[in-house]
């Protein structure tokens, strides 16, 4: 099990989200984007429509008739009804479902760090639990390190 910690500092959540969904859906497997606050979840549910000229990236929420169906799942719960293999959550909030996921992506802002900080430990005693810090550079290139 991977999880990736992504330390927001200067691009907002739906934009890193958009990022990390395009790069999941093509290796080939779904997503399920956790958000407890549903106006974050409509905004970034907006942002993968209009995440390009060419490509958008198709949505929906998870209590959508046709949900078992999207590429990418946006729920307030931990519930893959798109099978995804894969788990981001976007309101820097983990849940101890994640670790039935192949991948789990921990978006964190400055409020957040210290709660990230306390699972980066807790993760260090979980038995296959592979741990990645990404922090973006003054250039809003992504950093990643161990």
């Amino acid at each position: 099990m991977r999880v990736d910690f992504y330390q927001l500092s200067r691009d907002p959540v739906e934009r890193v989200t958009v990022m990390l969904a395009r790069l999941v859906l093509k290796s080939g497997n779904r997503l399920l984007i956790v958000s407890e606050n549903p106006g974050q979840r409509a905004v970034i549910s907006r942002e993968l429509w209009s995440a390009g000229q060419e490509e958008f990236l198709a949505n929906g929420e998870a209590d959508a008739e046709g949900a078992e169906h999207q590429p990418i799942l946006l729920s307030e719960k931990v519930e893959p009804r798109n099978e995804a293999a894969m788990v981001l959550f976007a309101d820097g909030k983990w849940r101890e479902k994640a670790m039935t996921f192949d991948r789990a992506f921990l978006l964190f802002g400055e409020d957040q760090k210290q709660a990230a900080r306390e699972l980066w430990r807790a993760l260090d005693s979980q038995d296959g639990a592979e741990r990645f810090i990404h922090k973006q550079d003054e250039n809003g290139r992504w950093q990643a390190g161990s």
